[in-house]
């Protein structure tokens, strides 16, 4: 419980909330006893704290950010990680883009230009990712060794110029004098230098581009990883570019670009004659190490993992190309790599953010190891003396760890040889025969266009009739919804409460309460009207823009719509959604959204690591549902109405609570996520566009039943779809008339229930 000012009459009551809604007065709370206080209302609202007191809420500390610390809790038991894995592979899948997956379309994979050394061979690749999007690299083979060899694949990371790069002689030597490279011709191109012992050892490497680096070039490096302002010309309802407010509705970003380019990598080296796709590894370090645990935790195929310095508890990652919207909300870059177990993962550490992991992340990587067996299958290198690096001492350890995963039988210490650098011209993929593909503005529009609509047409292809079942609409834009909203239904066990003596109205009784998910730290202001003497067990929970000041009219009275429900015998519960009410220290509503610090206005930065207020508002419609469920005894009917701004939130509310709620009123107001032209919109919700938009949330609901306004005389196709597969096509009422009228008629269709 909060701690209370001491002139405030409080109540303790059960911490389980019961369906005696309305019985005695104020059912909702079973065992408190409560004194009536004879009095008119107030042309003020009511309030649970006092004037100038804000709720103890989590949610009004500080924003989290890339520098915050992200411990990985494992879990006390196998099936509780299989759970909790399960979710943040679909939560990483969903952030990225790739749920669904996009449609694999040829890879028209070119390889040319082979240059040939002592003991392997080098060869430039190029191959379609998306249609007329290329991933660019080179391909190392060993020429000798068995038919079918061990694939590694290996994203490059921010070195200068990428695969291209070359540290110099200076500093090579000053690497050599303090013992993190042995040779000066080597030691200039550690990228290079790993592909080459790999190939050595009998591998296929295959080593490719970031967006933006070398021989990618269609967007270019500043777009991809120093993206700092938003561009008006490519913020547009139709034929957007990246970061702007739409892409992050669809979930398009740099990083989903990248991870789906490391997917068809993939694709790629598995495809090759002299490849044995059961034995794949990947690795890279910094930027290539983020690829690496990303890659590794949301495909099944590589069988062995090296992320280099970048695993940690700290600092998450600080380019753009390393954060999107989603993704590391509720978790971090520990239990991202833990998805990977049981399989062999070894994780350096060096004297950047990861130089706490020996203390800070890796014994509970080793814990969740034990947890499944495969102790032996994790392991830490961590060489705190060098600063951040992919240096010969860190690469001769993954050395050893890909011959003993794959049995190389190689003598060990594998010691890395000298080599000869490739040039920029023997490595670069572009030339008069193999010309560089077009690039630029308008073919990002275009890339956007086709993710946009591959993933509408695969929406679309599940959308009930015609022999296409329910229950896969709901796995695929069911469980995406659910991701966005990052939230579940709690249970009535996880709900406190707190409140305060009733008040008398005209047949009514008012109570001031404020209700808690414990789970989460969230507390919500609100306001029960229950009306004298009924024994009806029906709720309405009404909500507005307006917080629990929309139950009121201007006289302090409840308003018209209000008064019919209790006049019938109906409780009303109204509350202050998070930023609503009470939340206002000056009592002005809200008009842009809070961000972290970093002043670059890509949305991954802030909602990569926190959820977007409409999210946080749709957690606080999930409290106040359980808070009236019952789970020991026959529940109430609980209804919900969302108006006058509320209706998107109840929307997005109602598939996530459609086993208790019995019905819903909803005023979307034609309201649409793919419009919001602001990333720090009240009602920007990353990922809100993607599955059907609002259309798609009420297609969710059913079979419960919905009164619609705000969408016309027709229901759209796809709500109409889903409940006629639920065998509830009657259910869904449209209301046309003028949206001051919504309310009143709202409440007419509620009675008539």
């Amino acid at each position: 419980m909060n701690a209370q000012s001491p002139d405030r009459h409080r109540f303790a009551v059960s911490r389980r909330v019961r369906s005696r809604f309305l019985r005695s007065c104020l059912a909702i709370i079973a065992g408190a006893v409560l004194l009536f206080v004879s009095s008119p209302a107030s042309a003020q609202v009511p309030r649970v704290l006092p004037e100038g007191e804000l709720p103890k809420d989590v949610r009004l500390e500080p924003l989290k950010d890339l520098d915050g610390y992200f411990p990985f809790a494992v879990p006390e038991t196998r099936e509780a990680w299989e759970a909790r894995s399960a979710q943040v592979r679909r939560q990483l899948l969903v952030a990225l883009g790739l749920w669904p997956m996009p449609t694999r379309t040829p890879l028209n994979a070119v390889i040319h230009g082979k240059v040939g050394r002592d003991d392997y061979t080098v060869e430039k690749v190029y191959f379609e990712s998306f249609p007329g999007f290329y991933v660019t690299g080179n391909l190392y083979r060993p020429k000798k060794g068995m038919d079918k060899k061990p694939g590694v694949l290996c994203p490059h990371g921010h070195w200068s110029n990428g695969r291209f790069t070359d540290a110099g002689v200076d500093a090579v030597r000053r690497d050599i004098v303090n013992g993190a490279e042995r040779f000066e011709e080597g030691g200039r191109s550690p990228l290079q230098a790993r592909c080459v012992q790999l190939a050595r050892m009998g591998c296929v490497v295959f080593h490719y581009d970031m967006i933006g680096y070398a021989d990618s070039q269609q967007i270019s490096f500043d777009i991809a990883h120093r993206f700092a302002k938003q561009r008006p010309e490519m913020n547009a309802a139709e034929n957007w570019g990246l970061f702007s407010p739409q892409a992050e509705s669809h979930l398009q970003s740099i990083m989903g670009m990248q991870a789906y380019g490391s997917i068809r990598a993939l694709d790629f080296l598995t495809s090759l004659p002299d490849v044995d796709p059961e034995r794949i590894a990947v690795t890279g370090a910094s930027g290539g190490g983020t690829q690496t645990f990303v890659l590794c935790a949301i495909d099944p195929r590589p069988a062995v993992a090296i992320p280099a310095v970048m695993v940690s508890t700290a600092m998450q990652g600080g380019c753009t190309c390393e954060n999107c919207s989603l993704l590391r909300v509720g978790t971090g870059n520990v239990e991202i790599a833990a998805l990977f177990a049981p399989k062999p993962q070894l994780v350096t550490a060096a004297d950047d953010w990861t130089k706490e992991m020996e203390t800070k992340g890796f014994p509970e990587l080793q814990r969740l190891y034990g947890l499944m067996g495969a102790e032996d299958k994790v392991a830490l290198k961590a060489l705190t003396h060098f600063g951040h690096n992919y240096n010969y001492v860190s690469r001769a350890a993954m050395y050893s760890w890909v011959d003993r995963q794959f049995e190389l039988g190689l003598p060990e210490p594998i010691v890395e040889e000298d080599y000869h650098r490739l040039s920029r011209d023997e490595m670069s993929v572009w030339n008069a025969d193999h010309p560089r593909p077009e690039g630029g503005d308008e073919f990002e529009r275009k890339l956007l266009r086709w993710w946009t609509d591959d993933a509408r047409k695969q929406i679309e292809a599940v959308v009930p009739g015609e022999g296409r079942p329910l229950e896969a609409y709901r796995e695929l834009v069911g469980a995406g919804h659910e991701a966005i909203i990052g939230r579940t239904l709690p249970s009535a066990s996880d709900i406190v409460q707190d409140g305060e003596d009733g008040a008398d109205g005209d047949g009514y009784k008012e109570y001031v309460v404020e209700f808690a998910n414990e789970r989460h730290g969230e507390w919500l202001p609100a306001v029960v009207l229950v009306p004298l003497e009924s024994e009806k067990q029906h709720a309405v929970i009404w909500l507005t823009g307006k917080g629990k000041a929309g139950l009121y009219g201007d006289d302090g009275k409840p308003r018209p719509a209000v008064r019919r429900l209790l006049d019938a015998g109906v409780g009303v519960m109204g509350a202050d959604l998070f930023m609503q009410g009470e939340f206002l220290a000056d009592g002005k509503p809200i008009t842009q959204t809070r961000r972290v610090g970093n002043p670059r206005e890509a949305a991954g930065y802030t909602f990569g690591y926190n959820h977007s207020l409409f999210a946080q508002r749709v957690h606080d419609v999930l409290t106040i549902v359980a808070s009236l469920r019952d789970e020991e005894e026959k529940p109430l009917r609980i209804d919900l109405v969302g108006v006058e701004g509320a209706g998107p939130l109840v929307a997005a509310a109602c598939p996530l609570a459609r086993e208790v709620l019995h019905g819903a009123a909803i005023d979307t107001g034609g309201f649409r996520f793919g419009k919001v032209s602001d990333l720090h919109d009240v009602n920007f919700l990353p990922g809100g566009a993607k599955y059907g938009d609002v259309p798609g949330m009420l297609s969710l609901a059913a079979p419960m039943k919905l009164w619609i306004a705000g969408e016309g005389k027709e229901l759209p196709k796809i709500v109409e779809s889903t409940y006629r597969a639920a065998g509830a096509p009657d259910a869904v009422t449209t209301f046309d008339g003028k949206s001051e009228e919504a309310a009143d008629a709202a409440v007419t269709w509620l009675l008539r229930q």
